[in-house]
This record gives C-alpha cells, sequence and structure tokens, in this order.
C-alpha cells in the first residue's frame, strides 16, 4: 500500500513531496540550511571535480554569459566596476563576468564547499575575487552601495524561500543608479512534464505549490551516494508577480521584462521541434536603483 500522499509527484525517478509554504523565519532558515546541507555535497562530488576544465574554460578567455543576459545589459566593460552575484555555486559564472569586462566580482553563496571550489578556481587563474559564505539573506553589510550589478538567476529562485527579504538584499547591495539582473527558469516551466516530448501539464498549484525531495536527476549530477541518505532540500515556486513585486517593492525601478522561448539548460530535452519556440522557458528582469 502507498503511504505517499496523494500531492506528491515523480520525475526522473525522484520522488518530490509536497510542502506548505514556508510559515516563519525560523522556517526559512530551516529550509535554506537543509538547501546548504544538499549543495555542500553536490559540490564536493560533482563541482570540485570539474576545477581544471573550470579553469581552462575562464583561462581561454570564454563566457559563459547567456545571450539574452549580454543583450539585457550591453558591453559591461563601460559601465561595470564591481558586480555582486548572488547564489553564485562555483564561481563559473561569477568569474565568467571578468572576461566580460567587470573590473570586480564578488560572489556569495549559501554553500561553504561551493565557495571552497570558487576560491579555489579564481587562485588558479590569479585573479581577484571575493567570496562569501553564506545565506544570501545574510549578505554581508559591509556589501552594502558597492554594486553597479547584482547578477543572479540560472536556477538560483527556486532556492529562496523569503522572497521580499531577499530583494531587501538586492535592494540595499546596489549604489544608486546600479542595476539589478536575473536571468531564470521561467515559473510556467513548473507545470510542464520535463521527461514528455511535448508540452504536457502537471496538477500543481501556480501560486503557492513547495516541494522538497531528496537526490538529483541523472542530466544534472546524478545520485553520488544513497538517496535516502542525501540531504533533502526545499524548492519553491515563486510566480512572475511575485518575483517583479518584491523587486518593486523596495524601491527599484523595473526597466524590462522579458519572456522568452529560449532556455539556459536542456529543460526539455525530448521536445519535438514543432513545440519549441511557443512557451516561454525563461524570464529576464532588469531593474535599477534610482539615483538620489
Amino acid at each position: 500500500m502507498n503511504d505517499q500522499p496523494s500531492d506528491d509527484r515523480v520525475l526522473n525517478d525522484l520522488t518530490f513531496r509536497h510542502e506548505a509554504p514556508a510559515a516563519d523565519s525560523d522556517d526559512v532558515k530551516r529550509r535554506h540550511t537543509g538547501n546548504r546541507g544538499a549543495w555542500n555535497e553536490v559540490a564536493v562530488h560533482s563541482y570540485r571535480k570539474d576545477l581544471d576544465e573550470r579553469v581552462a574554460f575562464l583561462k581561454a578567455g570564454k563566457s559563459n554569459m547567456h545571450p539574452i543576459e549580454k543583450q539585457n545589459l550591453g558591453d559591461l566593460s563601460t559601465w561595470c566596476d564591481t558586480a555582486i552575484h548572488l547564489m553564485c555555486a562555483s564561481g563559473r559564472d561569477t568569474l565568467s563576468l571578468l572576461n566580460e569586462g567587470v573590473k570586480h566580482v564578488v560572489g556569495i553563496d549559501i554553500s561553504d564547499e561551493h565557495i571552497a571550489n570558487a576560491r579555489a578556481t579564481s587562485e588558479a587563474l590569479g585573479v581577484a575575487a571575493t567570496w562569501h559564505a553564506c545565506d544570501v539573506l545574510d549578505t554581508p553589510a559591509e556589501l552594502d552601495g558597492t554594486a553597479d550589478l547584482v547578477y543572479t538567476g540560472r536556477g538560483a529562485m527556486c532556492w529562496l524561500h523569503d522572497l521580499d527579504a531577499w530583494a531587501a538584499v538586492v535592494h540595499r547591495l546596489l549604489k544608486p543608479g546600479g542595476v539589478f539582473h536575473v536571468l531564470d527558469d521561467h515559473p510556467f516551466v513548473w507545470l510542464l512534464d520535463p521527461d514528455a516530448d511535448k508540452p504536457v501539464y502537471f496538477d500543481i498549484d501556480y501560486f503557492t505549490h513547495s516541494e522538497s525531495s531528496q537526490g538529483w536527476p541523472g542530466s544534472y549530477v546524478g545520485n553520488f551516494i544513497p538517496i535516502d541518505q542525501q540531504t533533502r532540500k526545499y524548492e519553491r515556486l515563486w510566480t512572475l508577480a511575485a518575483i517583479v513585486n518584491a523587486v518593486a517593492n523596495t524601491g527599484l525601478r523595473i526597466e524590462h521584462l522579458g519572456e522568452h522561448p529560449e532556455d539556459y539548460w536542456p529543460s526539455m530535452p525530448n521536445w519535438k521541434d514543432e513545440y519549441r519556440g511557443k512557451v516561454p522557458l525563461t524570464f529576464s528582469l532588469l531593474a535599477r536603483k534610482v539615483s538620489g
């Protein structure tokens, strides 16, 4: 007899357990702490093995910036002295900003092991970068008002469980006139079955869905230790309206909101060509801290 709740779902042979949205700040901290443990496991067992490849990629002057980001942000060398990358993982995207012309980069990530990887990467490259291992909500106050650009995305938003607190961090980090930019999965993607060969709807609550799971899809990093021994991690579906309003409510001025059929990873690998380009797979948002 299956004793799993009826609203659990199975993707890539992993079971995702429905969770109510975080109830308070203690619940947010508990979920973020779980995510730290899960990402530490991945950073050690997968990202650390990619150090040499990551260094070679960046040493060759290559950049991991997505074409949508380049279009929205323009030539970074002409206006961005300092960029702060929130939820930076092991630093490939952060250090790519240097290759795009940013003069100094700062990376923030909750995973101590991701930050260790990022620090090892910048040291191997011999480039100046600053790294902080902390919850994004606890980003050090010493960084307030220092960023020409606050940069995030690429699978970051779903790991947050207090959107208003996150947006407040973005606001306090920016200089007057500074720019915030995010490119991430469109919330609509949560409603789609990634294993199907065409858009197939998942019956979940778009407005309040939250879930937890153990293990990782084989298409990402696979499972390096038994799934039931891995740290439980927590994700949240944030609607596009919730994200935009959280940013706008800080006083940042929204200058661009885009919905794009392109993805930044093979999110729907089995779709036939006839279905591509018809639904949004990513969104981008650019906002500015008004001077004065």
